[in-house]
């Protein structure tokens, strides 16, 4: 089923005795055919019980469940390649035994003794491919409270979780562009003047010459911008991953650095929100 909120009832709800569940209904069944055979009241008994507590337990497992609603959290981006925490919130009105729940191929997370209110799980997966995702089919599941029956149900989420591209280190193209500010080493470019520059950047020797009044821009060698690009010769997506690898790491060194690839630029900046504006463009361009 596919919906950003999932109700388990009766129409969600699957049930089937469990292994422990067939023995025990095996056994049962045999003693009563022994009882027929042997008319034996006390073994009769002992027959009944049991399949009665079965009886009993198969309403009690399914009500361990029904009632619980389960909705789409805000996932946050991660990286391709890598286990991935998938945000869910689980709604109960009552008190619930514990219960197991997975996406397809993915860890079994056990949930014990869920609260009233709502409660938030995030369940991992790990994703193989950039981009806005949808994680696989979600099955959840319980046996308690005696064993006897697996109670189950399967749910796709419908919020997708932004990927990144996945890291993998290799060659990227660095171009650095003309970096300037009003400082006082060796100029680079002129710009006209503005109302309250200092003196010291004004170029007097070509007013001198009856120009217009400019500006000197400077150079700033301590801290350059660098514009960070595919190689050449390098998969476009295989480039991705490399770029995605530099941008961590510059991130982690408090560099300033900016993106181009294909028709998306990213201006140099620094910071969180600019690291996660670059995986994104990597993840959706």
């Amino acid at each position: 089923m596919h919906s950003a909120e999932f109700s388990l009832g009766l129409r969600t709800l699957y049930i089937v005795p469990s292994r422990f569940g067939a023995l025990w209904f095996s056994t049962a069944a045999l003693l009563l055919l022994v009882a027929i055979q042997t008319s034996s009241n006390s073994t009769l008994l002992l027959a009944f019980v049991m399949l009665g507590l079965m009886l009993l337990a198969m309403f009690l497992t399914h009500d361990s469940l029904q009632g619980l609603v389960l909705r789409c959290g805000q996932p946050a981006p991660s990286f391709a390649a890598e286990h991935a925490g998938y945000p869910l919130l689980f709604e109960s009105a009552c008190r619930r035994p514990p219960f197991r729940l997975h996406f397809r191929n993915g860890p079994v997370v056990l949930c014990d003794q869920l609260g009233v209110g709502v409660t938030p799980i995030s369940l991992p997966w790990t994703p193989h491919c950039r981009g806005y995702q949808l994680p696989p089919r979600l099955r959840i599941e319980t046996i308690a409270p005696l064993g006897l029956f697996i109670c189950w149900s399967r749910w796709t989420p419908t919020v997708p979780q932004l990927i990144w591209p996945r890291r993998c280190s290799g060659p990227v193209a660095e171009q650095r562009p003309l970096q300037v500010s009003d400082g006082l080493d060796e100029w680079q470019d002129l710009r006209s003047v503005r109302e309250g520059e200092r003196p010291a950047v004004v170029d007097w020797t070509s007013a001198a010459k009856g120009r217009p009044l400019q500006v000197k821009l400077f150079g700033d060698p301590e801290h350059p911008d660098w514009i960070l690009q595919p190689a050449p010769g390098i998969d476009l997506e295989q480039a991705r991953e490399h770029l995605a690898d530099r941008i961590w790491l510059l991130h982690q060194r408090g560099e300033r650095y900016g993106l181009q690839i294909q028709d998306t630029i990213v201006s140099p900046g620094q910071g969180l929100r600019h690291r996660d504006a670059c995986l994104e463009a990597l993840a959706t361009g």
